[in-house]
């Protein structure tokens, strides 16, 4: 049996909420372009990522990695500032 390593992916975002017991909500932005009219515009996703020393605060910018699962919703984990 071969194992291959899965690749994980990382986030940067901007913390909108803490108030969480060690849970972050961190909104990405990116911008995506129309295909047919070629105008760009700005998508942004929440993610629910795991802060376990609560040292993030609102308005931080933050990386986060991918992980095994936590809880329902969250899957992703701080990696730092």
């Amino acid at each position: 049996m071969i194992q291959t390593k899965k690749i994980k992916r990382i986030f940067q975002g901007l913390v909108v909420s803490d108030k969480m017991k060690k849970t972050l909500v961190v909104k990405v932005e990116r911008m995506k372009l129309h295909p047919k009219y070629k105008k760009r515009y700005k998508v942004s996703r929440r993610f629910k990522v795991h802060n376990e020393k609560e040292q993030y605060k609102v308005g931080d910018k933050v990386r986060f990695i991918e992980c095994r699962p936590l809880s329902k919703e969250k899957r992703w984990r701080v990696l730092d500032k």
